[in-house]
């Protein structure tokens, strides 16, 4: 029986080889937000694990959006320079299509890299000011966030607006919005962390406002025929926060904006939040996101297994599956799942020798 994880898959007017997709993964190791040799090794590597898809981390549209001073940035042209360096070498020695997440990091920013310990950046580590939905910490000890103006949505808007541009020119041929995880876009959808009073508060669609009007400005520069996304949280694992009702809710807003997928992530909202620990934890909400908005649909979490990823597919409770730690576990995962699933996958033609066909051990690998 064939693999449907390893079957094609026509996303808008982008074909992908199979639904495996290498999800954004944070390295806090850019320079003053320009990608360097260490993003050039690692996803170079990740071009040839057999995924169809590489998405870029989290890709921040200003300086002072960023997480970490680590963090990627697209809001110059160095930054733009750097990255469109890395991108064509990957698209020159790799197999896979390569996609990005564009994001603010919101009350979240002037944070410590996570092996300094992921708290607040001290004063003495050259911390910014960050903005949130409402002047609400990320949590304790964190910094207080300023409260969103309308001017600064109107500059944080064109600046998601000129980073997907700048995307569009280094030649991505996937792009999505990061609205999850407690970001800005996240901040604002959930109560948990918007508490306003004004139109940009307190019922769904006035927490919606804001971020919608992001994915429309940015539909309008994206092409029809390039897909575009965004990672939204199927819950903030908290009472009074998200739910899975709500991410069917907002994947249909999305949807209505001209988005063409979703990844279904969760939780992130505060710091004291833990998400589940079982495989697959989101997979019960992206099967409804996509059973009930009825626009195809990527997850995340603790997916491991090439069997765990060939049921969620072949199930109907996504259309593609998206890892992150066990591609740095094992580079070739790809490679080891068809293997499993029967399936085969391009590789480098450097590496052919390595392939079932031409060495015994990879022919009885399982």
């Amino acid at each position: 029986m064939s693999s449907v994880l390893f079957s094609p898959y026509r996303l808008a007017g982008l074909e992908l080889a199979n639904r495996i997709v290498v999800s954004p993964m944070c390295q806090y190791s850019a320079d003053d937000g320009c990608a360097n040799d260490w993003h050039l090794m690692h996803l170079g590597m990740l071009a040839n694990s057999g995924a169809a898809l590489v998405v870029v981390e989290a890709t921040h549209v200003e300086r002072y959006g960023r997480i970490t001073h680590g963090c990627l940035g697209l809001y110059s042209d160095d930054n733009e320079s750097a990255l469109a360096r890395v991108i064509t070498q990957c698209r020159r020695a790799g197999t896979a299509k390569l996609g990005i997440q564009i994001a603010h990091s919101g009350r979240k920013g002037s944070a410590q890299k996570p092996w300094d310990g992921g708290g607040p950046l001290k004063p003495e580590a050259d911390p910014w000011p960050t903005i949130a939905a409402s002047p609400v910490p990320f949590g304790e000890n964190w910094h207080m966030p300023r409260m969103v103006t309308e001017a600064d949505m109107a500059r944080v808007r064109d600046a998601f607006v000129s980073s997907f541009q700048r995307a569009l020119r280094i030649g991505f041929d996937e792009v999505e919005l990061h609205m999850a995880h407690g970001y800005l876009a996240h901040g604002f959808m959930s109560p948990i962390s918007n508490k306003r009073t004004d139109e940009y508060g307190g019922s769904f669609e006035n927490r919606m406002r804001f971020p919608l009007s992001i994915a429309r400005a940015v539909r309008a520069v994206v092409p029809q025929g390039v897909p575009l996304g965004a990672r939204i949280t199927g819950s903030d694992w908290r009472e009074g926060g998200l739910t899975a009702d709500d991410a069917v809710a907002i994947a249909k807003a999305l949807k209505a904006e001209g988005l063409d997928f979703i990844c279904i992530s969760s939780g992130g909202v505060a710091a004291d939040i833990r998400n589940p620990a079982e495989p697959g934890y989101n997979v019960p909400v992206a099967a409804r996101v996509r059973r009930e908005a009825g626009i195809p649909t990527r997850t995340v979490g603790l997916i491991v297994t090439p069997e765990h990823a060939e049921q969620i597919v072949a199930k109907g409770q996504a259309d593609m599956v998206s890892m992150a730690r066990c591609f740095l576990d094992d580079p070739h995962w790809g490679w080891h799942a068809a293997k499993a699933l029967g399936a085969d996958v391009a590789r480098p033609v450097q590496y052919a020798r390595a392939g079932p066909k031409l060495w015994a051990p990879a022919a009885t690998r399982g």
